[in-house]
């Protein structure tokens, strides 16, 4: 019997390297993409654990589903930071306001 390519392994891998990248969009765009490669995966692994010898490409799957953890964990710290900054600081405005305090006691 020919081997087929499982479903979605692919897309499971570039959603998984978008989870790392989205980490930088203040950790938001790294959560998305992390949860859905994280459940296209499992789904994949079910596939693929009933019939192993019908279906090729796990290797993506499981290499997806590694950089998904990873960039969700990155994108949770990102997204966590962020909100314990306007929590803290008040936004971007109270940031702009504590950069030119310093700048005023340091700067001259």
């Amino acid at each position: 019997m020919e081997k087929r390519e499982l479903p979605n392994s692919t897309l499971i891998l570039i959603f998984g390297i978008l989870s790392i990248i989205g980490c930088c969009c203040y950790g938001v765009a790294g959560v998305i993409f992390g949860i859905i490669a994280l459940v296209m995966s499992k789904r994949a692994i079910e596939i693929y654990n009933a019939d192993p010898e019908l279906y090729t490409g796990y290797q993506n799957v499981k290499t997806g589903k590694i950089l998904a953890i990873i960039g969700l964990v990155l994108s949770a710290l990102s997204l966590l930071s962020t909100i314990i900054v306007f929590i803290f600081f008040g936004g971007m405005e109270g940031m702009q306001e504590i950069q030119e305090e310093i700048l005023r006691e340091y700067g001259g």
